[in-house]
């Protein structure tokens, strides 16, 4: 049988120190160890609703054609989010969640010679599918939990390929103004494409929050990524989607596996898009959420990030680890961020009511040992 060394060599250059994306702790999970019947996670920013009525029933109705491959472009979803959001079908790019299309970017214009630019505290992700296909990945020291875009700009090179930015950013629920950002956009040389990473767009609530579609007619190096697994709720089913000028999208398609999303997951993602309603009661859980929550934690002395997703990020003014050990014995699943160079702090996703005032409750016990 080979010695694990052998596979140290056979690994590729970029993969061989690669650490593996640490999803948070399943609630089964935490259930079986812990021996435990009610536990609540709030560590992952899924959506406390779930999904829309219209997409369960999409769902349930794709299920009799299993037997079938799926559409492998993504036809119908295509050409709804095309008339949603005013672009070209030819525009849009679906993935297997906002990763795979990430992972597409990265695959379909670096190379190990380039560089890539992303922020101190952003997306793990970014530097994941730097690293696996061996570039290098330049890290920017975070302005106040957020992106310093002037420092980016101020890095970019001739080796310069892409710069990944999360707006709101993900894991600190920082943002960047209209204004600020486009200017960063539009100084950006014609060999570096911009990735605007809108994951959390849907709520958004500052007005001087840009939504980056609204610019790709006038930058053609600009790459805006979403989902559907966070306001709409469809994170088990994994879908997410760039929109770019069509001629980046075309390279996009070429790296692009064939039936990356699958029958279930396209038929609930267009029902998804027409079910307005439901995305307006997710908006108002979700703002009422943040002020009960951000309430909370300042009443037990606590500071946070300001954010503008559907979490939280708070400091707990100690190493969280044990803190959050110490939840996961409350039946309390958040999520530490000791791997993003945040060791004192927990991000914490805006569950219902109950489940917020649980968490607060749980923490306050917790500090108080």
């Amino acid at each position: 049988m080979p010695h694990v060394d052998i596979f140290q060599r056979l690994a590729a250059p970029g993969v061989r120190s690669l650490v593996p994306y640490q999803p948070g702790k399943p609630i089964d999970e935490l259930e079986r160890e812990y021996g435990i019947s009610n536990a609540i996670k709030l560590a992952s920013n899924e959506n406390p609703l779930g999904p829309s009525p219209l997409a369960l029933a999409a769902a349930g109705a794709a299920l009799s054609d299993l037997a079938r491959y799926p559409d492998g472009g993504g036809f119908t979803l295509r050409n709804a989010l095309s008339l949603r959001l005013g672009v070209a079908r030819e525009a849009i790019t679906l993935g297997n969640g906002s990763n795979d299309v990430l992972e597409l970017i990265a695959r379909a214009f670096v190379t190990p010679e380039d560089e890539v630019l992303y922020s101190e505290y952003a997306f793990a992700v970014y530097p994941l599918v730097t690293q696996a296909i061996g570039a290098r990945g330049v890290t920017i020291p975070a302005q106040a939990f957020g992106h310093d875009l002037a420092a980016m700009a101020a890095a970019v090179t001739s080796r310069t390929r892409l710069v990944f930015i999360a707006n709101p950013n993900n894991p600190t629920g920082t943002w960047l103004t209209r204004s600020a950002l486009e200017d960063f956009v539009r100084a950006m040389p014609a060999h570096v494409i911009v990735v605007i990473d809108e994951a959390y767009h849907e709520y958004v609530t500052d007005p001087e929050v840009p939504n980056a579609l609204e610019w790709l007619d006038r930058y053609d190096h600009l790459i805006v990524t979403r989902t559907f697994s966070k306001a709409y709720g469809l994170a088990g089913l994994r879908v997410g989607y760039a929109v770019s000028h069509p001629a980046l999208a075309d390279f996009l398609q070429r790296v692009r596996q064939p039936f990356n999303v699958n029958s279930i997951a396209l038929a609930a993602a267009t029902a998804a898009l027409e079910d307005e309603n439901h995305l307006i009661k997710t908006r108002t859980l979700n703002r009422e959420g943040m002020a009960t929550l951000t309430a909370g934690i300042a009443a037990i002395g606590l500071d946070y990030i300001p954010s503008m997703g559907n979490f939280v990020t708070v400091d707990v003014g100690r190493p969280a680890g044990p803190v959050y050990e110490a939840l996961l014995h409350q039946g309390v699943i958040v999520r530490p961020l000791g791997n993003y160079g945040l060791p004192n702090h927990l991000r914490v996703t805006l569950g219902n009511p109950t489940e917020i005032a649980r968490f607060l409750a749980a923490l306050e016990r917790v500090l108080s040992v």
